[in-house]
């Protein structure tokens, strides 16, 4: 079988643009933890879509195969996400982001000659938004186990509580709008993402001191 996923698939598909996110032991059943891996007679294909289009696909798609009686083969369909919490213009934002943009992953049976099946194919062709899977034409390459692995991983539910985006990188030039050192300027020695807080070097009677502030208690001076 030919394979024609391109460096950029590749890459893309390895390397989230954000973090993993973590479980919750209390949530219902979650397809990409409470479910094998592989199933019988089933791999994972890679469906390139237009951008900002992924959940309507997989939502699209989940109710035709539904419709149409496919589901032996077709399964899971999968847009993994990350809840995110930033601060812009002093109000926190929960986003919801995509850790694969321009992609949605298919669980899908292929013909014995490699083949979508037609009714499948049909199905999904011409569905909005969908573009080819990542193969040769009419003939998907199915995804590496590691690729599998790190995708299903990556598809967990996301947890209620968002992680923060630390928006910040040591040596930025920041300025504290609140707090005792409020309207100081200083620059970031430190950043940590895991407690939110940021680590900042101020200048207080001739001597710099480190000053540890949550996130959101400074912006970029370049912002004001």
């Amino acid at each position: 079988m030919g394979n024609t996923m391109t460096n950029d698939d590749t890459e893309r598909i390895n390397s989230p643009q954000q973090g993993d996110t973590g479980t919750d032991t209390d949530t219902p059943f979650d397809p990409a933890v409470d479910m094998p891996m592989y199933r019988e007679g089933m791999d994972w294909f890679v469906l390139r879509v237009a951008s900002n289009k992924e959940s309507h696909v997989r939502e699209t798609l989940m109710r035709k195969v539904e419709i149409e009686g496919l589901s032996h083969l077709v399964g899971r369909i999968m847009v993994p996400t990350e809840k995110v919490k930033t601060l812009k213009g002093g109000k926190h934002k929960v986003t919801e982001t995509k850790l694969y943009p321009g992609y949605v992953f298919v669980e899908m049976k292929l013909e014995d000659d490699g083949r979508i099946p037609q009714d499948v194919f049909f199905l999904i062709k011409e569905t909005t938004g969908v573009g080819d899977f990542v193969g040769t034409a009419g003939r998907p390459t199915p995804m590496a186990p590691h690729e599998v692995e790190k995708m299903l991983f990556d598809s967990r539910r996301p947890e209620e509580t968002p992680t923060v985006k630390m928006e910040f990188e040591k040596g930025d030039h920041v300025t504290i709008n609140e707090g005792p050192f409020e309207n100081y300027e200083g620059t970031v020695d430190e950043v940590l993402p895991d407690k939110g807080i940021v680590r900042v070097l101020v200048t207080i009677f001739g001597r710099q001191a480190p000053v540890e502030l949550q996130y959101w208690q400074i912006s970029r001076a370049d912002e004001q």
